[in-house]
This record gives structure tokens, C-alpha cells and sequence, in this order.
């Protein structure tokens, strides 16, 4: 990845990244489902409550299953078989609390994508992937994977407020896999899960197989931070900005993902 903010780091730890006040969600109501199915028999039955309890996933949450099958096939043969999986993932992720999901996506792309630098697949120095064309080239590098984790947990009604994609400085010994070195650390991006405001936060990363909090990764320096809700610079809350506005891949992004039928 290629950092082209000029914001300079700040704090000693991400802890004090503090997120704005999290929404509250609705609750989902079909009457309906308990009359089709009492008409249904054999393997329609079985058929239709799978669809069903994807629906029922789709709808509680926050994306749109025939949408992200439309765009998985314009992508390619790997999108398709992986859309599939996919939306299991975030249906049985719909049941779960919301720690639970933090583990059940960090896991499924962590072991599911093969880190590469952006150079090599997508042939420019740095490329942010969505998540159906991370899931098509099979590969992608830090921000890919925070991005894909980002817009799963929104998909499964995780608030933005709650979750921030931090830029970090990811101080290692050599031969780290996964960061871009630099004179003050390698360039590195994690998702970062805030429970609740001024919670500690728990850190996704695609370097990690398990989520840890921020407590337990001194080895990260946060630069900046951002989410579909705003930029904010270093710790805490202040502002630095419209994220769409100042970071023109991350609009792209957005753009991008809204089409593939997540939030």
C-alpha cells in the first residue's frame, strides 16, 4: 500500500481511537414465512427455507443477495463460486454476537485470501478492492482485507460508528509479511471494533488469526482513521475531514461495494 495522506503520526497506542454514539437497529418480522412453509413438502421444503433463512439473514441485516449475485457474475467465475460461501458466512454470522462475528469474518478471509502487494495483482502500486473483486483475484493486500472485513460486519448489521479502517505504523522485526516497510515502521491498515464509545477497541488484522485488543498489539502505531462516517486524524475525536472527499480511493470504494449490494 502507498500512504498519500501526509498526516503524521501521533499517538503511543490505538486505545484512545474513540468512536462517535452507535445507532440503534429494527427488528424483522415476517408473517408470512410460517404459512409457505406449512404448504411445502420434500426437497421444495428444503430448498425454500434455505433461500428463506438467507432472505431473513439478508433482510435483518444490511445486504442485498440478489445484487451481490449480479455483481459476482460481471465479475467473474471466481466471484461466483465465492458469493455463495459468502452469504452462508453472513447468514450464520446473523445469529451471532457481535464478537462472535468479529472472529467469524476475521477467520473467513484471513484463510480464504492470499496477501499480495497490490503490484502484483493489480499491475499498479495501489489498488482498494471491493469486496467481490477481492473474492474474484483470490488475493489483495492490507486495506483489501480491512475493506472486505469492513463491509461484512456492516452487512451484518455491525454499525459504522462501531468500526474504523486504521492506518497504522506496524513497528516488526524483518521479513514481515503483509506491510510496506518505511523509515518509521511498515505501512499497514487493520480494522479496528469499537463495542461501545471509548470502549478499547479489538483489532482485525489479516497479519493475525485472532482478534486481539488494541492492548495487546503495541507493535501498531495508528496514523489515521476512517470509516464510512468520517476522518479522523491520530487519536480520539477530532475531525480531519469529509473521508470521501480527502480520500478519493475510499469513495471509489464505497461506490464500488453499495453496488455489490452491501451497505
Amino acid at each position: 500500500m502507498t500512504h498519500r495522506m501526509g498526516v503524521r503520526p501521533s499517538p503511543p497506542s490505538l486505545r484512545a481511537l474513540t468512536p462517535n454514539a452507535s445507532p440503534s437497529s429494527l427488528p424483522l418480522r415476517l408473517p408470512f414465512a410460517p404459512v409457505l412453509i406449512r404448504r411445502m413438502r420434500g426437497p421444495l421444503l428444503r430448498g425454500t427455507v434455505s433461500c428463506l433463512a438467507l432472505a431473513v439473514a439478508a433482510a435483518t441485516c444490511a445486504f442485498d443477495v440478489a445484487r451481490m449475485q449480479g455483481a459476482a457474475q460481471r465479475l467473474g467465475p471466481r466471484a461466483v463460486a465465492a458469493v455463495a460461501p459468502l452469504q452462508a458466512m453472513l447468514q450464520q454470522g446473523a445469529a451471532q454476537d457481535e464478537e462472535t462475528q468479529l472472529s467469524t469474518v476475521n477467520g473467513w478471509f484471513n484463510r480464504r485470501i492470499l496477501f499480495r502487494e497490490d503490484s502484483e495483482t493489480w499491475g499498479e502500486p495501489d489498488h482498494w478492492a471491493s469486496p467481490l473483486e477481492l473474492l474474484e483475484k483470490g488475493q489483495g493486500d492490507c486495506e483489501d482485507f480491512a475493506i472486505a472485513k469492513y463491509f461484512s460486519l456492516l452487512a451484518l448489521g455491525t454499525p459504522a460508528s462501531r468500526l474504523r479502517l486504521v492506518y497504522v505504523r506496524l513497528q516488526t522485526g524483518s521479513g514481515t509479511t503483509g506491510a510496506v516497510a518505511g523509515a518509521e515502521g511498515q505501512a499497514h491498515m487493520v480494522l479496528a471494533y469499537y463495542a461501545e464509545p471509548g470502549a478499547e477497541p479489538l483489532i482485525l488484522d489479516n497479519l493475525v488469526t485472532s482478534v486481539r485488543p488494541a492492548s495487546r498489539r503495541p507493535d501498531l502505531t495508528p496514523v489515521f482513521s476512517f470509516n464510512s462516517e468520517g476522518l479522523w486524524q491520530g487519536v480520539g475525536a477530532q475531525s480531519a475531514g469529509d473521508p470521501q472527499a480527502r480520500l478519493s480511493r475510499w469513495r471509489d470504494v464505497l461506490t464500488k461495494a453499495r453496488a455489490e449490494g452491501f451497505q
